[in-house]
């Protein structure tokens, strides 16, 4: 509270302002409060020249700090503290030993001597000193010929092509633990390691000729590899040997492109700064500006703003009793700092009279600090907790997950980027297709280096800068690349090769081939430049190119058909699980844990039998609740008594059926994501309420672990009465009318024209995603205005034609 200061509860040591400390008093009880509040005391030009002290109250802005600095010889501080007895607001100033008990007066002074949670987050604390594996120096690897190629890694077990990791002992790519974000993999590394004991493991996609992210899974944490080296090489990667120029440079020694940096940061141009209600800028926490590049696109969304800033006092009057671990209270937070212009003001007028006078020039660095949105934010998160350079792109996909997550009202308003894409795969022996479709939030367009305009500039240059190398001069200007923007839609649009391809009508391998298209357009349409990519060297590099984006896109051309006149569907045939030579058993494993499965309780059948069922239901009870019990069990019958087919034998699937089944031992997951009875008798047999259960479900796509996790994460939803939670759920099934046109089945989609127009871009600048620096320009009120961390000013030459995120907006028909 920028005047009343701050109200700390002595039981649960959540901080809340004067607005929010009588709700929270009202809604906990806890009486007893630690009011906290800043004096500043400026010094002033005194009649004889000397400095007079002006008292005026400071801003304790808690997560929404100013960025002015008063920090400097100009002003001097006077702390106050207080114990607030409520409800008759009875003050006891401190210190008071003598009216106040031993116990109280020694946690008021712990508080009060305890470390803001701000600076323990500082940049230098989020980085732990990593220790040498005592597995690396010995470490044993087979002798198996496994070579890694640079790209294209999924895992052997699942086919995921994220969160991979390649074991160091004999080579094994496989996914890592899944994570309560959703992100992550199906944790087959660890199963791996628990199976053969082989102890380290690289994350691929991390590996630069700076080292590699390594994990111990014996010693339970990630390690230092000092043989990282040898250890790659033994699998084909040459990551470490860096090429060495001959004037002497390592490739990585090499600066960044300035100009890359100069065009996309607007360098050497006055630009105008601006203030107000959306011109609020974000601090730079320490390579957080992927984060603050993104939170700027997002809250410059109509959608986003009602969702959060137009509900912000129904998200803050229900918010838990700790809001700090609260998603949406954190989002309306934030977006009420962008948006409000209470931390966008231009200077006073005798501010700037007093800097003409003293011929200097304090930059009004106005802003927010998003601490503590990044702490909760990135928890759990491997990559975002961290405070190194992530990916942009990586970090709207976890945000829009989030969103997913954590519904606010009825408006979901994450459903202004969720398309569906339709996937046409052919197999070109028999020339039978299949359809299916996918949702998705970003169009991803490769860089058509081929179809660059300007490859006799390119030649010369590159002949000019290694004649430059040998003769040890300047290199040449830079001369990029020219690729239009149809050369890199066409080759979004182009079919593709499919790997390892098993025909259904063939029932054998072939070739095959997909093409994508849009099954719908969304409201709003991202797309993104692939500039990242692996050089045959296996060295990341960025693809430092110029794309000519348009202002006005049409890709109504790129609208999915369907199954056309004279097409012929592949069969739905699953592939059969071929065993291949099994020296170590593994796969024999794996299919044994798969038998044992499907095996059923037969006591648990029996005690359901007795009760009177027919025995085929009380197998398929116990059957499809997992071998959880009799009583779980009994929780399904009752819910399917009314089905026809409840006494008809179980029918379990074949092994080679469970690929394309899926989930299918929980029931038949609807389009409308209706959860699964079984899941929801699971939950009710532990004492929840069906609402809740049903809710929690939804909330994470019918994940039973995470519905769960979810619903130990909002504890305040199991008191409310089931009217309550009914109306929650009408809540968020609301809007039908923008589901899809097939029916009224299926993602909540917003389906429309293809037509756009530019209303945004990211950009970044530097070699890699692992470092560099992001930026945002943004479209307002007709002008283009460039978001650079705390500085937001008019853009003078937005460089559109270097952006690697862009934001369209569909244009009304």
């Amino acid at each position: 509270d920028s005047e009343g200061g701050l109200y700390v509860c002595m039981n649960t040591f959540l901080g809340f302002g004067r607005e929010h400390i009588e709700r929270h008093y009202r809604k906990t009880g806890q009486c007893v409060y630690l009011h906290l509040k800043q004096h500043v005391i400026e010094k002033v030009p005194g009649a004889s020249g000397g400095a007079l002290p002006k008292r005026r109250n400071a801003k304790l802005f808690l997560d929404l700090e100013t960025n002015s600095d008063l920090n400097s010889d100009d002003f001097e501080y006077e702390d106050e503290a207080k114990l607030v007895i409520f409800p008759d607001h009875y003050e006891i100033s401190l210190p008071n030993i003598e009216e106040l008990p031993a116990l109280v007066t020694i946690a008021c002074d712990a508080l009060l001597s305890a470390k803001s949670p701000y600076r323990k987050q500082e940049p230098d604390s989020w980085e732990e000193e990593l220790q040498a594996s005592k597995h690396a120096k010995a470490l044993v690897q087979l002798d198996n010929g496994v070579r890694i190629p640079p790209s294209g890694w999924k895992c052997s077990k699942c086919d995921l092509r994220e969160n991979l990791w390649l074991n160091l002992t004999d080579g094994s790519v496989l996914c890592g633990k899944w994570f309560f974000d959703g992100s992550g993999g199906n944790g087959h590394a660890m199963e791996h390691y628990k199976e053969t004991g082989y102890p380290l493991a690289v994350k691929l996609g991390t590996i630069t000729p700076d080292g590699a992210d390594v994990y111990s899974f014996d010693e339970e944490e990630p390690v230092l590899d000092p043989h990282i080296a040898k250890h790659l090489a033994h699998f084909g990667i040459d990551m470490l040997q860096m090429q060495v120029a001959e004037n002497g440079l390592r490739d990585n020694d090499i600066k960044p492109r300035v100009s890359e940096w100069e065009v996309i940061q607007e360098a050497g141009v006055k630009l105008k700064p601006m203030y107000g209600p959306g011109y609020t800028g974000m601090k730079n926490l320490g390579n957080s500006c992927y984060l603050n590049a993104v939170m700027q696109a997002i809250f410059s969304i109509p959608e986003f703003q009602r969702a959060y800033v137009g509900n912000l006092p129904r998200i803050f009057d229900y918010s838990p009793l700790d809001p700090t671990q609260d998603f949406n209270t954190q989002m309306a937070k934030l977006g009420h700092g962008l948006l409000s212009g209470q931390y966008s003001k231009p200077p006073m007028k005798s501010e700037l009279i007093e800097q003409v006078m003293k011929e200097e020039h304090k930059p009004q660095h106005n802003g927010i600090s998003p601490r503590m949105f990044k702490a909760f934010i990135s928890k759990g998160h491997p990559e975002f907790s961290s405070n190194r350079q992530q990916d942009a792109q990586e970090f709207f996909l976890h945000l829009i997950n989030l969103v997913e997550r954590n519904p606010v009202g009825s408006e979901n308003p994450s459903d202004v980027f969720r398309f569906l894409v339709e996937e046409r795969t052919q197999c070109c022996q028999s020339r039978k297709v299949r359809y299916t479709e996918r949702v998705d939030y970003i169009m991803q367009l490769p860089v058509a280096m081929e179809a660059a305009t300007n490859k006799d500039e390119l030649i010369a240059y590159e002949l000019k800068r290694r004649e430059a190398e040998a003769a040890r001069r300047p290199p040449p200007e830079l001369v990029r690349a020219k690729i239009p923007f149809s050369a890199c839609l066409q080759a979004f649009s182009e079919p593709n090769n499919v790997e390892d391809f098993w025909s259904s009508a063939l029932q054998a391998k072939s070739a095959g081939v997909k093409t994508s298209r849009f099954a719908s357009f969304p409201e709003y349409l991202v797309v993104q430049i692939k500039k990242f990519t692996f050089g045959l060297d296996w060295i990341p590099k960025k693809l430092d190119v110029s794309v000519d984006m348009p202002d006005f896109l049409d890709i109504s051309h790129l609208r999915a058909r369907g199954l056309q006149p004279g097409e012929e569907e592949l069969p739905d045939i699953a592939p059969p699980i071929v065993i291949p030579d099994d020296p170590k058993g593994i796969y024999c494993h794996i299919l044994w844990s798969f038998l044992v499965a499907l095996d059923i309780d037969e006591s648990s059948v029996m005690q359901l039998a007795e009760m009177g069922f027919p025995l085929e239901a009380c197998r398929k009870a116990v059957y499809y609740t997992g071998n959880l019990g009799a009583e779980v069990a009994f929780n399904w019958i009752i819910a399917h008594m009314e089905e026809p087919d409840f006494a008809e034998p179980l029918a379990i699937p074949a092994f080679g059926e469970v690929a394309s089944s899926g989930a299918a031992a929980f029931g038949a997951v609807g389009l409308d994501n209706q959860p699964p009875e079984e899941m929801v008798a699971i939950i009710i047999s532990m004492g929840f309420q069906r609402n809740l259960a049903i809710r929690a479900l939804k909330a994470t796509n019918n994940n039973l672990e995470r519905a769960l996790e979810w619903i130990f994460s909002h504890p305040d939803l199991e008191e409310e009465s089931e009217p309550a939670l009914d109306m929650m759920d009408m809540e968020n099934n609301a809007n039908a009318n923008i589901l899809a046109e097939t029916g009224s089945e299926g993602p909540r989609i917003k389906d429309g024209s293809g037509k756009y127009e530019l209303f945004g871009f990211i950009s970044h600048m530097g070699t890699s995603t692992m470092s560099g620096h992001y930026v945002c320009h943004l479209k307002k009120e007709g002008r283009w205005v460039i978001y650079n961390d705390l500085r937001v000013c008019a853009s003078e030459r937005p460089p559109k034609d270097l952006g690697y995120i862009y934001f369209y907006h569909r244009i009304p028909s």
